[in-house]
């Protein structure tokens, strides 16, 4: 049965609500702003640890495979949330949802700060993303439902802000934070803008009502399988990489878990009467794009803020500092670039700029696949500036395009599955990009070596010239210092190699977005979508 059949078999859609006379901008300004700061806090705190692993790990006794579930036990609970927050929304109203998160979000960073030990660490973060999740898509949601059509670009250009810049910033913030004061501040910072949010959302976010009927009949056993798939496959796009994937039988079987729990989950939600996630929203061309879309760039934005910072760690050596001032040309160019996005968006087919920002997207990331162990900042200022120029023109448009004909009453729960899509585009990015990395990294090793044998010329020319640098410093042992220092600079040549086929592939991948916009069809900006409209 297809998706827009099931549509129309179930019951017609409410009436939209009545408009209010007069909107108060400044109590709505004042309240959205208010959730945007909860929603940056929440996507910030996803990469924020990701520089200070090492003094987190040495301040709780963790060992190297237990470290990196701080940032797995944050991201695999907040995707069960993303979409369960747009049900609990329709139930108690947005306010309240958000308030609620808010309020759990500092109570478990503050936990989080005061862990003793990785196991109590490991809950604290895992509670931190589930609470945490709920301030993510609700913004996007008030976005297209408190502010009239003719304003919904403005907030859109915001949250495109809000959504590229925290995973930007993140890993420096981080790292300046724990050189400056200590890691646990990496989770005390969030208690002072949390009580702002918390008094702005509290005092003007009071957009909506919720209807504690549909309560009544909530589907437990809907939410046991979304939550069994999302989680499932989540954990595999974070560990299957370092695991083997497919060779590790956890993985395998974590894997079928998501896969056959995830479609007993659509068939329900198809069916259900008061489903948490209603899957008739796909049955709109241009919402079912526009997550197409989102995915695509969730994966280029992640991708490219993943690949850079470790490219200029692990291959230059780059401090906190430095990688921070390189990647701050990214945030710095999509600042500058929001208005004047927004008014490309106004004026042309919202087509346009989506095939503009995949095609400078993707451009940025061509630039990159040419990278040397020499490229400093100049070289990933301009990479920078174009691929931060397309992301942030792909996302505006591609936001305005996916609610451009959805009913309003689908907005809310609309909202979950589009940021669903782009936590998960993400981790199937970074997933995809780390194993090329590792993949591509023996491959160029081993063939760097084929072709330069230790008993060639070329070989023994850099040996004698390692080796006689190392006498004139009056280095003991020059020689076997030297075989090391040619081993390193080979295997520093091959990594080289790998990032630059892992930015082509990124770059391939943006490319198809562009295919993605044309199957859109929106319609002019700032115009109503019918009420009903699921064509």
């Amino acid at each position: 049965m297809s998706l827009t059949a099931i549509a129309g078999a179930n019951e017609p859609a409410p009436p939209a609500a009545a408009a209010p006379a007069q909107i108060n901008w400044t109590h709505l300004m004042l309240g959205f702003s208010g959730m945007v700061l909860g929603q940056f806090m929440a996507i910030l705190d996803i990469q924020i640890v990701a520089a200070s692993l090492p003094q987190i790990q040495s301040g709780v006794g963790a060992s190297n495979d237990e470290i990196s579930w701080v940032q797995t036990a944050y991201l695999i609970p907040e995707v069960v949330m993303i979409p369960l927050s747009a049900f609990l929304s329709r139930i108690w109203g947005t306010q309240r949802v958000f308030l609620a998160s808010c309020l759990g979000f500092i109570i478990m960073s503050v936990a989080t700060g005061l862990s003793d030990s990785i196991e109590m660490m490991i809950v604290t973060r895992a509670l931190q993303g589930f609470v945490g999740g709920a301030m993510i898509p609700t913004v996007f949601a008030t976005a297209f439902t408190a502010f009239p059509p003719e304003r919904r670009l403005t907030a859109g250009v915001v949250m495109g802000l809000i959504v590229t810049l925290a995973p930007t910033i993140g890993p420096t913030l981080g790292g300046h934070l724990s050189e400056a004061l200590s890691w646990r501040w990496l989770f005390f910072i969030n208690v002072f803008p949390g009580i702002l949010v918390l008094f702005l959302v509290g005092r003007y976010a009071d957009f909506d009502r919720g209807d504690p009927k549909l309560a009544a009949n909530f589907d437990w056993a809907g939410l046991g399988l979304m939550a069994a798939s999302l989680m499932s496959i989540q954990f595999v796009l974070e560990e299957g990489a370092r695991d083997d994937w497919f060779a590790d039988p956890l993985i395998c079987v974590l894997t079928a878990v998501g896969l056959i729990s995830g479609m007993l989950f659509v068939h329900r939600s198809l069916r259900a009467p008061n489903p948490i996630v209603e899957l008739r929203a796909l049955a709109d061309r241009n919402f079912l794009a526009g997550v197409a879309m989102t995915f695509v760039t969730g994966a280029a934005l992640f991708g490219g803020t993943f690949l850079m910072p470790l490219f200029l760690g692990r291959v230059r050596g780059f401090s906190a500092s430095e990688v921070g001032t390189t990647m701050a040309v990214s945030g710095l160019t999509m600042f500058l670039a929001g208005p004047l996005i927004g008014r490309l968006v106004r004026s042309v087919n919202l087509r346009v700029p989506m095939m503009l920002g995949f095609a400078l997207c993707g451009i940025g990331m061509a630039m990159a696949h040419s990278v040397t162990s020499q490229w400093g900042f100049w070289q990933f200022a301009s990479v920078q500036a174009v691929r931060g120029l397309g992301v942030m023109m792909a996302l505006v448009a591609a936001q305005q395009v996916t609610m451009s004909t959805l009913a309003p009453h689908l907005i809310k729960n609309a909202s979950g599955i589009v940021n669903l899509a782009r936590n998960v585009g993400g981790a199937f990015g970074l997933a995809v990009l780390n194993t090329t990395l590792t993949h591509q990294s023996a491959a160029h090793l081993e063939t760097l070596s084929a072709n330069l044998p230790a008993s060639s010329r070329a070989a023994q020319g850099m040996l004698e010239g390692l080796t006689a640098r190392m006498e004139a410093l009056g280095l003991p042992n020059a020689h076997l210092g030297a075989l090391k220092s040619l081993a390193a600079i080979m295997e520093r040549e091959a990594n080289t190699l790998a990032f630059g086929d892992a930015f082509l592939l990124l770059a391939m991948a943006c490319f198809a977005g562009i295919a993605l916009a044309l199957l859109s069809k929106p319609q002019p900006y700032g115009t109503q979508p019918p009420a009903a409209d699921m064509h």
